[in-house]
């Protein structure tokens, strides 16, 4: 006995023709279905991430000794900020006057900031003798090092500028902290 009815060449034709068809529809439709929910998972456009924007660069006045803080001593050199001249941009950096000095009483001001977000430090411009400033050519972002003998970055962020990835408070309280002074007021942070 015969399950299997034999079928002619063209009818084979035409249901292997029907079949492919068939295959080829539920695939496109599968690939529908998955490219929907691919979409649907996706987060709507108004929710996508702001680019990050610098701030406009404005240079401090020339820091005086009596307004300096000193917070670090490496094995030649040590750091202070010009106390003033901290402040907190409102595109979240901290901005800030840095003189190293080296043991025979030389000394290298710059004006640079720190963000806290991605752990990088950004050098401004140059104090010069005169107290005006000389900006710098360099325009990048550079990961803080804490390797080496200059860890003054690593310093300034871990202790006194940043807590995670965000500005440990506003200025007031930052040059708090660089004293040794906790605030508990919560408006100064």
């Amino acid at each position: 006995m015969h399950y299997f009815k034999q079928i002619s060449l063209s009818s084979f034709k035409r249901l292997l023709g029907q079949s492919l068809w068939v295959s080829a529809a539920l695939l496109s439709s599968a690939t529908l279905c998955h490219a929907g929910q691919a979409t649907q998972t996706a987060s709507p456009p108004d929710e996508t991430e702001k680019t990050w924007t610098e701030v406009a660069l404005e240079l401090p006045p020339a820091p005086k000794p009596e307004n300096l803080v000193f917070f670090y001593k490496g094995s030649n050199l040590s750091f202070a900020i010009d106390k003033p001249s901290v402040s907190v941009a409102s595109d979240g950096t901290v901005r800030y006057t840095l003189i190293a000095s080296n043991n025979s009483g030389a000394k290298n001001i710059s004006y640079e900031a720190i963000r806290c977000e991605t752990y990088e430090h950004k050098l401004y411009a140059f104090g010069r003798a005169d107290g005006t400033w000389s900006r710098s050519r360099r325009n990048e972002w550079d990961r803080i090092s804490n390797t080496g003998v200059n860890k003054q970055h690593h310093i300034l962020f871990t202790e006194f500028f940043c807590d995670g990835t965000t500005v440990a408070g506003k200025a007031p309280y930052l040059v708090n902290r660089l004293q040794g002074q906790g605030s508990s007021s919560v408006n100064s942070r």
